[in-house]
């Protein structure tokens, strides 16, 4: 039976997806979104790209108008914590008291940018992004001549420097690893955005450690163990993302860095579902180890999944995972999971700043990071999803094309 009350607490993609999904997959019942946020569920990876740049209406950032939930009989509720989760009495409690009942519960929380505990992070001029808030505040102080230290070289903090530096912002970048992009891809990569990067202007230092932030209230300069003094008008701290699962953590959840789910993202308790950021879910491509995927695709695909759960509808297949990334005039595209990779196959010369980086386990391709090659990826992401055994050599021979491989793997 179609019917009941599903309430979705989180209004980013991940929860308003699973509620049109629901809708989709012939959900009759009410469905209730509740999020903290007083904005729609929008797009997040524009807001440290065109969103920043000034090149994006806020309106543009919609995942869907407002009217389309209220055409689709879906109860959006912006601006509205919820602070409290009954699983036994299935009612959820927002901060002003309200009272929402459900038969099926979603925590589409996301998660919270990681803090920095060092003196003087509170200094205004400090900042982190994660929400439209965020970059609206950030955005008045990216002026032609102004001193950004961004903390952390991963996706956000290279994606910011890349638009910073078009808007000829003097650019330091700040990185403990001893490469760039150290958690997301392979040294071959690394070192090719490390170069892109200082071609630009962007003073790049690794194996960085801080010591405190400086100034009188306001952020002044940043200070490093070496006695280093970097002088800044403006910081912004990107060290990566925690999973906002106190919520679920509090109602008795199980939680391990995340909410633990299933395949279909049902949580250990009855009627209870996690997806997005906050979720940690097997991975039906990697021999189903648990992990948390902060992409669009994972929210996308963990809400069919929850929907389908819910409703009954066949379950949607797992595709390979996927993320990308746009950093001045490159498109870094990324297929799969590349940890545990033994050897790793260069197409391309990245000189021509088109190229793309093929990992390998056991002779299994893994993963694919292509840059400026949209055919490499796409075939990767089959390659990945069949389990494909790959000859390096024909990976890395240009003459022999994609297709062909894609063919025969």
């Amino acid at each position: 039976m179609l019917e009941g009350r599903v309430v979705v607490v989180g209004a980013g993609q991940a929860g308003g997806e699973v509620a049109i999904q629901l809708r989709r997959m012939g959900w009759q019942g009410h469905v209730t979104v509740l999020g903290a946020e007083t904005a729609p569920p929008y797009q997040r990876p524009p807001l440290s790209k065109k969103y920043l740049a000034g090149q994006m209406a806020t309106d543009d950032l919609w995942l869907r108008p407002r009217e389309t939930f209220a055409e689709e009989r879906i109860a959006l509720g912006t601006g509205e914590r919820v602070v409290h989760a009954d699983l036994d009495a299935r009612a959820v409690t927002t901060g002003d008291g309200e009272v929402h009942a459900f038969d099926h519960l979603v925590f589409a929380t996301g998660s919270t940018p990681r803090r920095i505990a060092l003196p003087g992070a509170e200094l205004g001029g400090v900042h982190v992004l994660r929400s439209i808030t965020d970059v609206d505040g950030l955005r008045p102080a990216l002026l032609p001549g102004a001193r950004l230290v961004i903390v952390g070289a991963g996706y956000i903090g290279l994606e910011v420097a890349a638009v910073a530096r078009g808007l000829d912002v003097a650019v330091t970048v700040l990185e403990a690893a001893p490469r760039v992009l150290a958690r997301v891809t392979g040294p071959e990569m690394s070192a090719f955005y490390d170069q892109v990067h200082r071609d630009a202007g962007v003073d790049v230092r690794t194996g960085a450690r801080l010591e405190a932030f400086e100034g009188d209230g306001q952020v002044a300069a940043v200070r490093l163990a070496d006695g280093q003094r970097i002088e800044a008008d403006v910081v912004l701290v990107a060290i990566g993302i925690v999973p906002d699962d106190a919520l679920a953590r509090a109602s008795g959840v199980h939680c391990e860095d995340g909410i633990v789910v299933d395949a279909d993202a049902r949580t250990s308790a009855p009627g209870v579902y996690a997806i997005g950021d906050c979720a940690r879910r097997p991975l039906v491509h990697y021999d189903r180890r648990l992990s948390r995927l902060e992409s669009v695709h994972n929210a996308l695909e963990q809400a069919k999944l929850a929907a389908a759960a819910i409703t009954g509808a066949p379950r949607p297949t797992e595709e390979t995972p996927w993320f990308w990334s746009d950093q001045y005039d490159l498109k870094l595209q990324i297929a799969g999971i590349s940890a545990g990779a033994d050897r790793v196959v260069l197409r391309g010369d990245p000189g021509t700043r088109r190229f793309a980086a093929f990992s390998l386990a056991a002779g299994r391709l893994i993963a694919v990071d292509a840059v400026n090659a949209p055919a490499e990826f796409m075939a990767g992401r089959k390659l990945i999803a069949q389990r494909a055994e790959v000859a390096p050599e024909r990976l890395a021979d240009t003459s022999v094309s994609m297709k062909d491989i894609l063919g025969a793997g």
